[in-house]
């Protein structure tokens, strides 16, 4: 049995075993997907066929609304906030878990007003150079790096994004000092990269692979821990660095208190979309690795991250923008 099919047996079994049946009649109206990005782009990509899928099988659409404001800020308070109804979910993302300690005075914890329901799918990210960057390899960038000292500058998708946190973990980890150059997203920060005034972007993997095939843009590793599929040439920054990891992940949440039964609802149809031919090859063209897996575990990779970068953003100084 994969092990697909046996977290959705879990899931089954501990909604009956805590004696829930699923709503007969829900969905009966439309639910909305928070999505902390703006129109075009991998994460509304997507939230939009995560929706399609969901409204397919529920018979009721799913209407993607995005809230592109403060790295997902906006979009964590908006879902802590809604009735607990199960027609309000959001699309967590490594910011989600950042923002905890980026941000010190949120008007919601997230770790306590947000509810996992199932994880989707993980996006690895690249390290990317301009060409005139005297660097082929992780350990030759780091040699770079330490020989100039706050000169070579670090673009990122945003304070707190996912290319960010990847960056300074690198910063923390090999011991040196790259400059941040917050952009607000991925697209002008490739822009500017492209273009020489930064050097270097730790980027989402899908979007890239033609700048890199063509030498504009020289890729050395990726952030994951282990390849990348479409990047199967390149090594991971773990085996010049032990220990590092760093991936863009997706999941669906919904505010804390949503019933049980809804949630393992949720988590069985998403579940089951992985299983799906036409989803498998979608999720494949954005470079994801699909997590699955019930509520309990991807509660369980917030928590863990939520752990993990606020070590980073308390070691690096930063600070929200």
């Amino acid at each position: 049995m994969s092990g697909v099919r046996i977290g959705r047996l879990l899931v089954v079994l501990l909604l009956v075993a805590a004696g829930a049946a699923y709503p007969q009649d829900y969905p009966s109206r439309p639910i909305r997907l928070i999505t902390p990005a703006a129109p075009g782009g991998t994460t509304d990509l997507l939230a939009r066929l995560v929706g399609a899928k969901l409204g397919e099988i529920f018979g009721q659409p799913v209407i993607v609304e995005n809230r592109a404001s403060a790295s997902g800020v906006i979009a964590g308070e908006i879902t802590a906030k809604a009735p607990a109804d199960g027609y309000t979910l959001l699309l967590a993302t490594l910011p989600n878990a950042v923002n905890a300690s980026l941000y010190p005075k949120l008007n919601f914890v997230f770790l306590r007003d947000i509810a996992p329901v199932a994880g989707v799918i993980r996006v690895p990210m690249v390290v990317l150079v301009h060409p005139s960057v005297q660097a082929t390899t992780i350990p030759e960038l780091i040699a770079y790096a330490k020989a100039n000292p706050g000169k070579i500058n670090m673009a990122s998708a945003g304070t707190g994004s996912a290319p960010h946190m990847a960056a300074e973990l690198f910063n923390v980890m090999a011991g040196v000092n790259m400059l941040h150059i917050p952009y607000r997203g991925q697209s002008p920060a490739l822009s500017d990269l492209l273009g020489g005034q930064v050097q270097i972007l730790f980027a989402a993997a899908p979007g890239t692979a033609d700048y890199i095939k063509t030498g504009k843009l020289r890729a050395l590793a990726v952030t994951a821990a282990s390849q990348a599929d479409m990047l199967r040439e390149l090594p991971t920054v773990a085996s010049s660095l032990p220990g590092y990891e760093a991936s863009q992940w997706y999941g669906l949440a919904a505010p804390a208190k949503t019933p049980a039964d809804i949630i393992g609802r949720l988590n069985q149809e998403i579940n089951a979309a992985f299983e799906d031919a036409a989803m498998k090859t979608k999720f494949a063209a954005i470079a994801g690795e699909t997590m699955a897996g019930s509520p309990s575990e991807f509660g369980k990779l917030i928590l863990d991250e939520t752990e993990k970068w606020a070590k980073v953003v308390k070691f690096a100084g930063l600070k929200a923008e």
